[in-house]
């Protein structure tokens, strides 16, 4: 079912994309406004092992009518989990407060948004647990019946590598303490020839997993991304601010 869900999902995509171009030519100031945080819709009485909490993070929380449509669709698929959005801002005072001091030292050296959110999404499901999805990604089915209440964690395996757009765990994850550990030597380092990619994003997560034996379900069965929006949509305020277009030499402060 969470296959048939996913197409039609991305069906609909198709046509709410068309629309919203037509849309933002109209009216092409109007933003929709993603709530910081926002409280399960009901309260489920199952136990689960996994907090039933939803984290994303973009550069604003004023949102083109796809990426709010997106947002829409998270909700209404897993009423029964706590919603956060945490904007640039927001993002830099959470780790200010609360991240190890050479956590919130290493993500200030970073220049890129992409690569800030990666060591972000990291830390606050160490620190929290929940499920962390990027903005552009949605489950393809309610996440209670992804996530089975004993399950520890939950990664995203796409084609044979894991993916960090989407990850499920409960505090306290020695994978994503090893990534950490792993971005912040890439940090100190200057490990800048990979990009993005191989500096904060998949590339350390697949070197922190290993060869481990952990809990993973492939994208087609868990979730999407870029159903409802893309680069254009995403970026409408901020125009080539997507992390492939960062240079490797301007990712790290001096």
């Amino acid at each position: 079912m969470p296959l048939i869900v996913n197409r039609l999902i991305k069906f609909l995509g198709v046509f709410v994309k068309a629309f919203s171009y037509i849309f933002h030519f109209i009216f092409p100031k109007m933003r929709f406004t993603i709530p910081t945080k926002s409280d399960a819709i009901f309260k489920s009485s199952k136990e689960t092992v996994i907090p039933k909490i939803i984290w994303q993070t973009n550069y604003t929380n004023k949102v083109s009518l796809p990426v709010y449509l997106n947002y829409l669709l998270n909700r209404w698929m897993s009423p029964d989990f706590e919603y956060n959005c945490m904007n640039h801002d927001v993002r830099d005072a959470f780790l200010k407060e609360n991240a190890p001091k050479e956590i919130f030292e290493a993500y200030s050296k970073l220049t890129d948004g992409a690569a800030q959110a990666d060591l972000w999404r990291l830390f606050v499901l160490n620190f929290y647990g929940g499920v962390y999805m990027d903005i552009d990604g949605h489950s393809v089915w309610t996440l209670s019946g992804i996530i089975k209440p004993t399950d520890k964690e939950v990664f995203l395996m796409t084609k044979h590598n894991y993916s960090n757009y989407f990850i499920a765990t409960a505090p306290n994850n020695k994978y994503l303490q090893k990534t950490m550990d792993i971005i912040l030597t890439n940090i100190k380092e200057k490990n800048i020839e990979g990009g993005v990619y191989q500096l904060t994003g998949p590339s350390a997560l697949n070197i922190g997993i290993g060869d481990a034996n952990v809990n993973h379900r492939h994208n087609k069965i868990t979730c999407a991304q870029g159903s409802f929006t893309n680069e254009y949509f995403q970026y409408i305020d901020k125009p080539r601010g997507k992390w492939i277009h960062a240079k490797n030499e301007e990712l790290l402060k001096d």
